[in-house]
């Protein structure tokens, strides 16, 4: 498959600010939809086959669009210090590391069959570089370890704020939540689940498995309930992640450049300049925090031990959209 003319058309008209919108909104719309079947994980290797359109425009015609991505997206960390000012009390944020847009639909059809009420849903971006530190810091924490018990310091971007962190089961995840009126809860799934896949013979589908179980359980329902009680929850995530076994391979004459740049990674804080090439295959960008060498589109490469089948940090669609869920209990906050 590949883009429409007409998509074509419009994101090579509009603005760098237009088309990021329309680039998040036409990557929401593929991966939002109700899966059709019996099997989600084959559903979710045509989506991402579908999104990889996307990839490819920004990777050739497109690429000097992000230059403007920090400037054009609704980054998530704004979105949610934004988001927690709109509200004096009974708010609550639950994060899942890693979380993408793939598995958007599980958590909207499992939270209208639950009695819920979705207010807002929409895909945001993450940092750049696309990992957790990044996210952690553009929300005014050292890194994610500080939310543990309570530990962060004043200053950060949401100010009255209950933290926690944990990679606990659900059910003792939902022991932790007191009666405080204001919570930012850091779940570490499905961050862990997709370095324990990311060998060869692992990969998207056993992931996609595992997500379908988790986000269809009981025992995850009842801590989004219990963040709900008397309070607006947002669920969103710090970064998405790339199914990098589906990516075709470096031509030769790029691959050692690639493996001495990046390992079997995806970004380099790295201060040299990028491949001399146009369409590039790497850009070098001063970000927020930053200067970073990044993958450009969807490649790999052969590397000690393997290029990883999954992995975050580099320059496509499903790495730095990520989905930004509001919702409350029917009749509650």
């Amino acid at each position: 498959m590949t883009l429409s003319r007409d998509l074509l058309r419009q994101l090579q008209s509009q603005s760098p600010a237009e088309a990021w919108a329309t680039i998040f909104k036409h990557a929401w719309g593929v991966c939002s939809a109700p899966f059709a079947g019996a099997r989600p994980e084959s559903d979710v290797v045509r989506r991402d086959r579908e999104v990889a359109d996307l990839d490819l425009f920004l990777a050739t015609a497109g690429w000097d669009l992000w230059a403007s991505y920090e400037s054009s997206v609704p980054r998530t960390s704004s979105v949610l210090a934004d988001w927690w000012t709109t509200r004096s009390s009974g708010r609550a944020i639950l994060i899942l590391d890693g979380l993408s847009l793939r598995e958007i639909p599980w958590i909207l059809s499992q939270a209208e069959a639950r009695g819920f009420v979705v207010h807002d849903a929409r895909a945001t971006g993450a940092e750049l570089p696309s990992e957790t530190t990044p996210f952690a810091k553009a929300m005014g924490f050292a890194q994610r370890s500080a939310l543990s018990s309570n530990g962060a310091a004043a200053g950060h971007r949401l100010p009255g704020a209950r933290t926690e962190v944990s990679n606990l089961p659900w059910d003792d995840c939902t022991r932790s939540i007191g009666s405080e009126p204001d919570w930012l809860f850091w779940h570490e799934w499905p961050d862990r689940d997709v370095h324990d896949f990311k060998d060869a013979g692992e990969g998207l589908r056993p992931l996609i498995l595992k997500a379908s179980d988790q986000l269809q359980s009981e025992s995850f329902w009842r801590l989004i309930a219990r963040l709900a009680e008397g309070r607006r929850l947002v669920l969103t995530s710090d970064h998405g992640y790339a199914a990098s076994e589906l990516f075709p391979d470096a031509g030769t004459d790029h691959a050692d450049y690639l493996k001495r740049t990046y390992k079997s990674g995806r970004s380099s804080d790295s201060s040299q300049a990028c491949a001399p090439m146009v369409p590039p295959i790497d850009l070098a960008m001063q970000t927020c925090h930053g200067h970073y060498l990044f993958v450009n589109g969807r490649r790999k490469w052969k590397s000690a031990g393997g290029y990883p089948t999954l992995t975050h940090g580099g320059l496509s669609v499903l790495e730095v959209a990520v989905p930004f869920i509001e919702l409350s209990k029917k009749g509650g906050a």
